[in-house]
C-alpha cells in the first residue's frame, strides 16, 4: 500500500509541475481519481471561435504499475517517473502498441 500511495503522490507532483498556461481563456485542470487510479491534465476553454479540449498527459495505475496513456507534451514522462524512484519495470507505455513494448526499458504490461 505504501508503494501505492507513493507512485499516487509522484503522479500527482508531476502533473502539478506540466499545469502551466498563460491563456486567460482557456482553464488547465488536473484530475485525480485517486479512488479508480486516473490522472490527466486537460486543457478546456475557447481560442477564438475554437474550442479548447485536450487531453495533454494521462496516467493509470493499474495491478500496481503506472501505465502512461497519453502524453502530448515534450517531456520524457517514463523518465521523470524512474528520476522519482518508480522502477522502469513498473512503468508501461500503454500509448504504445502491446507488440512495441518489449523494444522499449519498459514493463510490456
Amino acid at each position: 500500500m505504501a508503494t501505492l500511495n507513493n507512485y499516487r503522490e509522484i503522479i500527482k507532483d508531476i502533473l502539478k509541475r506540466h499545469a502551466k498556461n498563460n491563456d486567460p481563456d482557456i482553464e488547465c485542470q488536473l484530475i485525480f481519481d485517486t479512488e479508480n487510479d486516473h490522472y490527466q491534465l486537460l486543457e478546456v476553454g475557447w481560442q477564438g471561435l475554437n474550442r479548447i479540449y485536450a487531453c495533454y498527459i494521462h496516467l493509470d495505475i493499474k495491478q500496481g504499475k503506472i501505465w502512461i496513456q497519453q502524453n502530448m507534451t515534450e517531456a520524457d514522462l517514463g523518465q521523470e517517473l524512474v528520476d522519482r524512484g518508480v522502477p522502469a519495470s513498473d512503468i508501461v507505455l500503454g500509448l504504445q502498441p502491446p507488440y512495441k513494448r518489449p523494444y522499449t526499458q519498459y514493463s510490456v504490461a
